[in-house]
């Protein structure tokens, strides 16, 4: 596909922020003004790049990781300003936003949204709509039906509902569709104006020289669209429960390893009809995002077996992933892959290799980099060109918090290896990141805004008050943009 491109084709700098950390009144930040007025910000710093985490409708828990959908936007972005704006939705019934009910609230005002579109929407729109759904149908209409059913059953898992809407029973389906025909279409609706309203942002980004990078999962949740509709692409049993699940062993992040819970694949079913599932998820996010980074990439070349009994991930084991076959059914639609491999953690010559073979950039993380070992493959002076370095990530702690958590020999180290820079952190270390041969480098903003641990994103391992965090445009000092600005003209990341 020739409108796509390397990552790392020439240096550029790029930021950190999922877009429900957006400032604004209601639950999380959305697609509306604070986000074009961001995509503004990132311009006039000379940045070019704005990197998200998943934006596929979580659970409660708001991990974007786990999601109820792997093509599906997540519909607490959508701006209820714009639809006002449309004609959809009286502003009067968006009073309730700032009040406690505010979720029951969202919800009925998408529904008064729908009920306008359909009494009032121009001949245009409802082509459009009609498009939109003949174009998705091979995952809207399944996880339509999916979500209805759902919020039917009162959000249990589906591994609950009654027998045969679990099993797919073809007549309990039909039954389905037909009881919850005003749901389906409400869910239809939500993600048309979702997908409609990326489509501007991204529009408008592009317009103004930035690209958006996404992110994609490895693995998928099992209450999620995808294994109710697709049971025969997941190692299940024959009700539908998992048999070995996914994680990762005993890392920096956790002594017993990461339990994730997420079902495993069948990857001889996947080879069998030419990974067509990975195609049309892979297809899905291009058409929202410029690049892609994956995930966990480790796991496509061996993943991490743990058995479905197990409270910990202690006892799983290495298994051997067809990534080479994967990546090889990708490039023959997406060439050159515009990917990158999160390959942090165990990282095997194998994998290194893979990632190597298809040309995706690994990830620099410099808050991994001052051990003792100068040839720590973190330190700037070991980074390759076909690489993208961050300060940290989303499940790091913010820089600052990360550096005011060192020991007086831990600063000291880095002190030295920064030149003994009287620059303060994370100012610091966010020009060795701007300074790396690293052709894309990546910053959290709260490392822009100078936040402390307080501010970080997420906390590997735990469940409770995670992915939260949100800025205020106070925050931002009238020189901001202009001092990022002189560091990305400095170190030649202008795009």
């Amino acid at each position: 596909m020739s409108s796509l491109s390397s990552p790392t084709s020439q240096r550029r700098a790029g930021v950190l922020l999922h877009p429900t950390s957006l400032p604004g009144t209601q639950e999380c930040g959305d697609l509306g003004s604070n986000a074009y007025r961001f995509v503004d910000f990132l311009a006039s710093a000379g940045i070019s790049v704005w990197q998200m985490l998943p934006i596929a409708p979580t659970h409660g828990d708001l991990s974007p990781y786990t999601a109820l959908s792997v093509h599906a936007g997540n519909p607490s972005l959508i701006d209820l300003q714009g639809l006002v704006e449309k004609g959809w939705l009286d502003s009067a019934e968006c009073d309730c936003l700032a009040g406690a009910q505010f979720t029951l609230c969202r919800h009925d005002c998408l529904s008064s949204a729908s009920e306008a579109f359909q009494a009032r929407g121009t001949d245009e729109d409802k082509e459009a709509y009609e498009s939109f759904r003949t174009q998705h149908a091979h995952w809207l209409d399944g996880y339509a039906l999916f979500q209805a059913i759902r919020r039917h059953e009162h959000n249990e898992h589906w591994l609950v509902w009654p027998q045969p809407l679990r099993d797919r029973d073809p007549a309990a389906l039909r039954e389905a569709r037909a009881l919850l025909f005003q749901d389906i279409e409400q869910t239809c609706f939500e993600q048309f104006v979702f997908f409609d309203q990326w489509h501007r942002l991204r529009d408008y980004a592009k317009e103004r020289g930035v690209l958006l990078f996404g992110d994609v999962p490895i693995f998928v949740a099992h209450d999620s669209a995808e294994v109710w509709c697709h049971r025969e692409y997941f190692l299940l049993d024959e009700e539908g429960s998992s048999t070995t699940v996914a994680g990762v062993p005993p890392d920096y992040f956790s002594e017993t390893g990461q339990r994730w819970g997420n079902p495993h694949y069948d990857w001889e079913r996947m080879k069998s009809d030419g990974f067509k599932w990975w195609k049309e998820r892979l297809a899905t996010q291009l058409e929202l995002f410029d690049w892609l980074r994956i995930d966990h990439f480790r796991g496509f070349e061996a993943y991490w077996e743990i058995a479905a009994h197990e409270e910990t991930a202690i006892n799983g084991h290495w298994v051997k992933a067809p990534g080479d076959e994967l990546f090889a059914a990708l490039q023959e639609t997406f060439d050159p892959l515009p990917l990158v491999a999160e390959d942090l953690g165990i990282i095997t010559d194998e994998v290194d290799a893979l990632r190597k073979k298809y040309g995706m950039p690994g990830m620099k993380i410099l808050q991994f980099a001052f051990g003792d070992d100068g040839n720590n493959p973190y330190l700037p002076h070991n980074h390759t060109v076909d690489s993208v370095v961050y300060t940290g990530t989303h499940d790091n702690d913010t820089t600052l918090g990360w550096y005011n958590d060192l020991d007086d020999g831990q600063k000291h180290r880095i002190s030295e290896y920064l030149g003994f820079s009287s620059e303060e952190m994370p100012w610091a270390l966010m020009r060795s990141a701007m300074a790396s041969c690293s052709r894309l480098a990546i910053i959290p903003l709260q490392d822009i805004l100078g936040q402390g641990g307080e501010h970080r994103m997420n906390v590997p391992g735990t469940a409770e008050g995670n992915w939260r965090w949100r800025f205020k445009w106070e925050q931002f000092s009238d020189e901001l943009a202009l001092r990022v600005r002189r560091l990305v003209d400095l170190y030649g990341r202008a795009s």
